[in-house]
C-alpha cells in the first residue's frame, strides 16, 4: 500500500465541489475556499457532516475515470463501463479494456481495474479518521449516532469493493495510520481471510441498519444511506459469501439460508416495490422511485460522463462506446418465454422480432427506432455501419447501448446538460433475485422462489410468461442465473456473478461475438455471426484481480499477491 493511497493526511478536503447532491447550497456557503483544515472540521458540525457526506466519493486513480465528478463505489458511469470486461459488451475504443478481456491482466498492467485497492483503503482511512474524532464534535448524541452509522455503512461498502475484487484483504480495524508510523511492521500488510472480512462487514451493516433512518427526508437527502441501503448491501454481501467461489467450489446450506434471510429482511421493510412505468424508464427518473434502494444521484450541477455521445451510434455522431455482444443478445428469450435459436429458421430470418421487451429497452440494433430514424448497422452504406460517417466509431459488434440512454439529452454538444442519469447501486429487483437464488440453494424451488422471479418477469412493460412449474433445483438455478443476466445487464453484476458461480472459465472463454448484416438490392437481410474481439481468454487467476505492483513494492514486498500473478 502506497503512502499516497492510505495514510496521507486528508484533513484538508475538497468539500465544496464534490458533495453528493450538487444543489446543497447550505454547504456551498460555509467556507469560501475549497480546502479546510482538520481543526475547522472538528470544530464545526456542519463541516464535519459535509466531510462524512463526501466519503461517498473517492479519489480518481486511473485514466478517464471521474470524467466530471469523483468516482463512487464500484465503477458506475464511466467511458468504459465494467460491463466491457464481461460477455455483455466490449469498449469500442479499447481504453485499457481489451487486454483484460484477452487474459493479459497483470500487477504491472491493471487498466481500468487498477483503482479499487488504493481508493478503498484511502476511503477506509478517511472513515476511521472521522470515527476516531467524532467524540470531540459539538453535536447532539443522536446526530453523532447517525453519522457513525453512516460511516460504518460507507466503510463496509469499501470493504465489500475489496472483498469482491481481491478476496482476502488487509484489515485496518479502526486504525488511523499517520505519517511517522512504522510501516515496516509486517502486521500492517497481513491479509485476513475473506470469511473474516465478510463477518466484519456484515456486523458493521447490522449496526448501521439499526440506527440509519428508514427513508430519505429533510436533511437526510437522497443519496445518503438508509436502513434499506445497509440491509441491501448485506444481502449482496451474504449472497456472495454463500457462492461457490467463496466456499472452495462447494455449497454451504447455512450460508445460503443466511443470504435468503438477509434478502427477506429488505423485503420485510415493505417500502420498496418493482417500478411499473416501464423497464427503460426505471433508469431515467430524475429522482428516486419505488424500486430504488440506494443510488448515486446526479443533476445539472453534478454530472457524469455524457452517455449519449459516449455510447451513441456513429451515424448520430456518437463514439460507439460500450457495444453489446452477440453473446448477450442471443440470451434474450422470445416473448413466449422460449429460447432464441439461430437454428430456428423463422427466428433467424428476423432475429430482433418478438423478443423479451427488456431487449428493446437495453439494446440498439439494426432497425431499432432511435431519435428521428431507425438504426442502420447493415452493409453496404448503413448510416451506423462502416459505410456511415465517422466510421472509426462504428460498433465492432453491430450493436449499441440503449439502456441508461436518455433521448431527451443531446448527442452533439452535450457537455453542459448531459450526464444526469442516476447510477443505481441497489434496486428491489436485485433483492428479489438475491432471495430467489439463496432460497433455491437452501431449500429448493419452493413457491416463494417462483413468486420472486415471476414478479420481475410480469412487471408492467415486461410481461414475460411465468416460469414453468415443476422445475428441479438445478433447472431453477439455471433460470435464476439467466434472469440475473437479462434483468441486471450492464449494471455491474455479470462480472461478479460468473466469478462467484465459478462459471467464468466457460463463459469468459467463449469468443466475443458480434453480428454482420448484409442488405441485398431487394432489401433482404443476411445475418452472419463474427468475432468482434479476438483472443478472448480467462484463466484461473482471473477469478480475482491482482493487487497493483506499486502497492506490493511500497510494502517492501511484504504484501502478499493473489495467486497466479
Amino acid at each position: 500500500m502506497t503512502n499516497k493511497n492510505i495514510f496521507k493526511p486528508f484533513m484538508g478536503l475538497a468539500l465544496i465541489g464534490f458533495l453528493l447532491v450538487g444543489c446543497q447550497e447550505d454547504f456551498l456557503d460555509v467556507v469560501p475556499t475549497d480546502r479546510v483544515s482538520d481543526a475547522s472540521i472538528l470544530s464545526d458540525s456542519t463541516l464535519f457532516e459535509a466531510y462524512v457526506i463526501n466519503r461517498y466519493l473517492g479519489v480518481r486513480l486511473t485514466n478517464k475515470e471521474g470524467d466530471a465528478y469523483q468516482p463512487g463505489f464500484g465503477r458506475g458511469f464511466e467511458y468504459a463501463m465494467w460491463s466491457s470486461l464481461t460477455d455483455e459488451s466490449i469498449y469500442n475504443n479499447d481504453d485499457n479494456t481489451w487486454f483484460i478481456q484477452q487474459g493479459q491482466l497483470s500487477p504491472q498492467n491493471t487498466g481500468i481495474a487498477g483503482a479499487f485497492w488504493g481508493r478503498s483503503y484511502r476511503s477506509i482511512r478517511e472513515c476511521n479518521y472521522a470515527l476516531a474524532n467524532i467524540g470531540e464534535l459539538e453535536m447532539s448524541q443522536s446526530g453523532k449516532d447517525l453519522l457513525i452509522a453512516e460511516l460504518k455503512f460507507i466503510r463496509a461498502f469499501r470493504y465489500f469493493d475489496l472483498i469482491k475484487n481481491y478476496g482476502d484483504v488487509v484489515f485496518m480495524g479502526d486504525n488511523v495510520a499517520q505519517l511517522g508510523d512504522d510501516f515496516s511492521d509486517p502486521s500492517f500488510y497481513e491479509r485476513i481471510p475473506k470469511e473474516e472480512a465478510i463477518a466484519y462487514a456484515s456486523q458493521q451493516l447490522d449496526e448501521a441498519a439499526a440506527v440509519l433512518p428508514q427513508t430519505n427526508s429533510g436533511a437526510w437527502l437522497e443519496g445518503r444511506a438508509t436502513r434499506g441501503a445497509a440491509l441491501a448491501l448485506k444481502s449482496r454481501l451474504l449472497l456472495y459469501a454463500a457462492s461457490p467461489l467463496y466456499n472452495d467450489g462447494g455449497s454451504d446450506t447455512q450460508k445460503w439460508q443466511e443470504a435468503a434471510q438477509a434478502a427477506q429482511a429488505v423485503m420485510d421493510l415493505g417500502q420498496y416495490s418493482l417500478y411499473q412505468s416501464g423497464y427503460g424508464e426505471l433508469f431515467l427518473t430524475p429522482q428516486s422511485n419505488s424500486e430504488i434502494i440506494f443510488a448515486r444521484y446526479y443533476n445539472i450541477n453534478a454530472r457524469h460522463t455524457a452517455l449519449e455521445i459516449a455510447n451513441g451510434p456513429n451515424g448520430y455522431d456518437g463514439w460507439g462506446g460500450n457495444v453489446p455482444l452477440q453473446n448477450l443478445i442471443d440470451d434474450y428469450e422470445m416473448m413466449d418465454g422460449t429460447p432464441f435459436s439461430w437454428d430456428n429458421e423463422e427466428q433467424a430470418s428476423a432475429p430482433y422480432e418478438n423478443r423479451d421487451p427488456r431487449f428493446y429497452e437495453s439494446i440498439l440494433f439494426n432497425g431499432a427506432p432511435y431519435r428521428d430514424r431507425e438504426v442502420e448497422t447493415f452493409l453496404p452504406n448503413g448510416r451506423d455501419s462502416q459505410g456511415g460517417p465517422s466510421n472509426w466509431n462504428t460498433s465492432k459488434t453491430g450493436y449499441y447501448l440503449r439502456k441508461f440512454i436518455d433521448e431527451d439529452l443531446p448527442i452533439q454538444n452535450p457537455w453542459e446538460v448531459a450526464g444526469t442519469q442516476n447510477w443505481i447501486y441497489f434496486r428491489y429487483a436485485e433483492i428479489l433475485l438475491n432471495y430467489a437464488e439463496a432460497q433455491n440453494e437452501a431449500a429448493g424451488p419452493d413457491a416463494s422462489v417462483y413468486d420472486a422471479i415471476n414478479a420481475i418477469r410480469s412487471r408492467s412493460g415486461v410481461e414475460m410468461p411465468p416460469l414453468p412449474t415443476g422445475l428441479s433445483q438445478d433447472e431453477m438455478r439455471e433460470r435464476i442465473h439467466h434472469e440475473r443476466r437479462i434483468e441486471l445487464a450492464f449494471e455491474e453484476h455479470r462480472y461478479y456473478d460468473v466469478r462467484r458461480w465459478m462459471t467464468a472459465d466457460e463463459v469468459e472463454n467463449t469468443p466475443a461475438y458480434g453480428i454482420e448484416i448484409v442488405k441485398a438490392e431487394n432489401g433482404s437481410l443476411t445475418y452472419s455471426r463474427k468475432v468482434s474481439l479476438s483472443g478472448k481468454k480467462f484463466e484461473t487467476q482471473n477469478y480475482w484481480l491482482p493487487i497493483p505492483r506499486s502497492e506490493i513494492l511500497a510494502s517492501n514486498n511484504q504484501l502478499e499477491q493473489n495467486p497466479g500473478y
